[in-house]
């Protein structure tokens, strides 16, 4: 791999680039005029052809590193044929999340509204009969997540015979956790003959290794030492009790003044459990995860960006490439997993050069994934105590059922004991209350004496016997077994088994 040496750059700004008129009206339509310093430095490369490795923090702007001057390079071919064999797939995104990939395909649609080129974005967890018929339409920029656009590509919904230019976003993460069947897969559908740009805010060497088999001669391009955070980040991490994390998180919103914020936990279930929590705490709360709808994770986001959530509780699916300007806090409920995570989820605060805040709750279980944090960002983390705002009251000491006293049932339960035993009023020895007498009868007040024909026999036998004296009986054949009839007294008789 050669590692490129970029000269100082001193042109920082998007007029100073040889972009067409219809890509720099856009730019300003976006509000930008200066670069940053990866759109400095990548930008030149990739029009000129080369393959390039872009690393940089996040939030400083890659996704118009590569998508500016890709749509620059594929101006040449810009028709306003309504045919779809005229708009072939000539540009491919692939991305790791859905969020991500609906990101970077608004940011690509706002930079080519100018232009005859046509960008669309398929991913999972919807109908996939829409994004057919966009895809059938024809389209010259595909945005995709790597599962859905197999779906597509294996029901012939699109060709990628004529890509020229491929993408990998967050391209560590699509190598490193289970993307790479996928991501050969899908290469194999593409020209051997392509540029193969790479962007991420992490790199870590065996990556690079796995890289430099997709690209050819490729650049890399640096703008950080790598897996830094942003310095205008504040970074604290508190040593918490579990069971006290909630607790720190309203504390830390309450004296910080924070507006919005966004809480990371480590799992889908403890996500939606602590949403639920924020809710009855009063705040305006909402979750992000896996096990929820695409089009629920959309309308999360939308709210949150359009302030009408304050805590937006999320697992690592937001972790990456989510641009929300102005977020002004981002909390580690858990501790991620891996280091590299650490640095994708503080980076969702302290964008585009503004300061931000990172809280990491950290419990004595959590030492070990401290420490690899420490080990990936070179810097000695400080473990901070906080303190948490007791409301809850105290208990009154147990006594004993037998030294319990008796209370008044009207005295108000929130009271000490004492207060209740005050307040009970006094009571004479307590009676019971007498039965009411009941109505005599004389013939239920006599004692039991059996009755004379209590000793004969009963009714059905010495009917039978009766019956049977006046009948000879063979003595081969066995009687007839009586059977004393349960209801009505009657006698009901069944033969013996011979």
């Amino acid at each position: 791999m050669t590692e490129q040496t970029v000269p100082e750059v001193f042109a920082t700004r998007f007029d100073s680039l040889a972009l067409d008129a219809k890509l720099l009206r856009a730019v300003i339509d976006s509000g930008y005029t200066e670069m940053t310093p990866i759109q400095a430095k990548a930008i030149p490369l990739v029009l000129d052809g080369r393959d390039v490795m872009g690393a940089a923090q996040t939030g400083t702007g890659k996704t118009a590193a590569f998508s500016l001057p890709l749509l620059q390079r594929m101006l040449k071919h810009e028709n306003a044929s309504t045919s779809p064999a005229r708009h072939p797939v000539r540009a491919l995104v692939l991305a790791p999340t859905r969020e991500l990939a609906d990101q970077v395909a608004n940011n690509v649609k706002a930079y080519s509204k100018h232009t005859q080129l046509r960008a669309t974005v398929v991913f999972g967890g919807i109908d996939m009969k829409p994004q057919t018929a966009q895809l059938k339409a024809g389209v010259e920029v595909l945005i995709a997540t790597p599962g859905r656009l197999l779906d597509h590509i294996e029901a012939k919904n699109c060709s990628l015979g004529q890509v020229e230019y491929v993408v990998l976003d967050e391209a560590d993460r699509m190598l490193d956790i289970g993307f790479l069947p996928d991501l050969q897969r899908i290469l194999s559908y593409l020209p051997k003959a392509r540029q193969t740009l790479l962007f991420s805010a992490t790199f870590s060497p065996e990556i690079k290794r796995l890289a430099e088999s997709y690209l050819q001669n490729p650049i890399l391009v640096e703008v950080a030492r790598p897996n830094a955070t942003a310095t205008n980040v504040e970074q604290r991490f508190y040593s918490v009790a579990t069971d006290d994390k909630r607790g720190a998180v309203l504390k830390l919103i309450k004296d910080r003044a924070l507006t919005q914020a966004i809480v990371f936990v480590n799992s889908k279930l403890g996500c939606a459990r602590l949403a639920r929590s924020f809710e009855r705490d009063g705040l305006r709360t909402n979750a992000l995860h896996g096990d929820k709808s695409q089009d629920e994770r959309l309308k999360a986001l939308e709210a949150f960006k359009r302030g009408e959530v304050d805590v937006l509780v999320c697992t690592d699916v937001a972790a990456r490439g989510l641009d929300i300007a102005d977020l002004p806090a981002v909390f580690n409920f858990d501790v991620p997993f891996s280091a590299e995570d650490y640095v994708h989820r503080i980076g969702r605060t302290g964008r585009a050069g503004a300061s931000g805040l990172a809280v990491t709750l950290v419990t004595r279980e959590d030492q070990r994934l401290v420490a690899d944090i420490e080990k990936l960002i070179k810097k000695k983390i400080e473990l901070e105590a906080i303190e948490l705002d007791d409301q809850r009251p105290a208990r009154p000491p147990r006594r004993s059922y037998e030294e319990s006293p008796a209370v008044s049932a009207d005295a108000p339960r929130g009271e000490p004991r004492e207060v209740r035993e005050r307040s009970a009023p006094a009571r004479s020895s307590y009676s019971a209350p007498r039965a009411a007498p009941r109505n005599s009868d004389p013939f239920f007040d006599k004692p039991y004496e059996p009755s004379s024909a209590s000793s004969d026999a009963p009714a059905w036998e010495s009917g039978a016997n009766a019956q049977a004296a006046g009948k000879t009986i063979s003595a081969n054949i066995k009687p007839k077994k009586k059977v004393a009839a349960l209801f009505g007294a009657k006698v009901a008789e069944t033969s013996a088994s011979s």
